[in-house]
């Protein structure tokens, strides 16, 4: 149910008459106040500004980038304020780039009063119960980035994820390579269920259910492996997984995401759902060329520098690159510096992390340092399977992000 007094803004684009959305919305409900119903998405964009309802509701009639501006700006400005689209006719590809964008739900126009208000809802709850679970504090959700293949992603979130885990926090891991993820390999699981298993059984979504696809690490680190097959990445959505985020979030103390060497959606809706930022890079010219773009990228998006964690893996390899090149081409000298170790091909094939294989080598120790960064205690040192101090739950959306007048840009 919804909180009493929740505020609707409805924001209309263009050809769409206040009086025939009015009909449809919800009417003499005290948990729902609409304080107006706007023409024109640049109005409907400063009044939002103005006003800060606890919903946004876009009403279009068909497919609209200015529609995307809107949702995209204020998905980025709040990201707890659910955001209902309503659209004339079927959606058909404007579905999938309203929720990338960052919608909740899309209702189809004409609709009864009791569609819109379930959606309304439906929304809200699912919003307040992500920002209620537990001590009221969402787990932090770690977006483990790499531009460029063959730069130690994979390893760097596994051996994250079970150094966390290892230490006494409890750990999700999800593989965002939906066509060729290698976590499960990583680990030595085997992909009795996976993410694909998951949007193919359809209904609510909640965490006895995602439970239920989660395989277990000996660390007791939990895993949501990736597709099988390639041919399976695209029944995993982006609406899915920010279902599937924030259920994690609210009942673990990190969320690791491994991801793809590169941007699709829903690495974007992973970055846009994230508390941190892990960007892995390694020594040599093209990845490093690869690992500057993903910064540049993140900063268009307005994504604090603050919340990027940078690793470097084969740091003292000797290749004609020294320390302070890999700062000027970066912008920023990396974080945690990822030594060569013979054991660490080693571990990988054996499917065994190096933090739990070898735990005294340097490298197990600058992954646990890395992992003692995001506890944010300095007392924490994750010493193998010594507990760290320190508080491992999130802050449910890190610093916010800087104000994005899209619209106005394209007036």
């Amino acid at each position: 149910m919804t909180s009493p007094n929740a505020t609707i803004l409805v924001a209309l684009d263009t050809g769409l008459q206040p009086e025939q959305i009015e009909m449809m919305l919800p009417a003499g409900d005290p948990a729902m106040q609409v304080i107006g119903v706007v023409e024109g998405l640049d109005n409907g964009w400063r009044t939002l500004q103005e006003s800060d309802p606890d919903v946004l509701v876009v009403a279009c009639k068909g497919y609209s980038e200015r529609v995307l501006y809107l949702i995209d700006g204020a998905a980025k400005e709040r990201p707890d304020q659910p955001i209902i689209v309503l659209c004339e006719g079927s959606p058909n590809g404007f579905l999938r780039r309203v929720f990338e964008a960052g919608a909740d739900d899309v209702v189809v126009l004409p609709a009864e009063q009791e569609g819109i208000r379930f959606a309304l809802q439906k929304s809200l709850a699912r919003r307040q119960s992500a920002a209620l679970t537990g001590d009221g504090v969402l787990g932090k959700l770690i977006c483990v980035l790499g531009p460029k293949g063959g730069a130690g992603k994979t390893f760097t979130a596994c051996n994250l994820a079970v150094g966390l885990a290892e230490s006494g926090k409890s750990v999700a891991i999800v593989d965002l390579d939906l066509q060729f993820g290698d976590v499960g390999l990583a680990l030595g699981l085997p992909a009795e269920r996976t993410s694909y298993d998951l949007a193919k059984a359809g209904g609510t979504l909640d965490f006895e259910k995602v439970d239920g696809y989660l395989a277990t690490h000996s660390s007791g680190a939990r895993v949501l492996l990736a597709p099988m097959r390639p041919d399976q990445a695209s029944f995993v959505t982006v609406e899915l997984l920010r279902e599937v985020y924030s259920t994690l979030r609210s009942h673990f103390d990190y969320v690791i995401v491994d991801t793809p060497p590169a941007f699709p959606p829903e690495v974007i809706a992973t970055i846009d759902s994230s508390t941190n930022v892990c960007m892995v890079g390694v020594l040599d010219a093209l990845s490093l060329k690869n690992t500057k773009v993903g910064l540049e990228t993140l900063d268009l998006m307005g994504y604090d520098r603050e919340r990027i964690t940078l690793v470097l893996n084969r740091a003292d390899s000797r290749v004609g690159i020294t320390k302070d090149d890999v700062a000027s081409i970066l912008g920023s000298t990396p974080t945690i510096l990822i030594p060569s170790d013979r054991d660490i091909p080693r571990s990988v094939n054996e499917a065994t992390p190096i933090t739990s294989s070898k735990t005294r080598s340097e490298a197990a120790r600058a992954f646990r340092k890395l992992a003692a960064s995001y506890v944010g205690s300095e007392d924490a040192q994750l010493n193998g399977h010594a507990h760290a101090n320190g508080n491992g739950n999130g802050n449910g959306g890190g610093g916010k992000r800087r104000r994005l007048h899209l619209l106005g840009r394209r007036s």
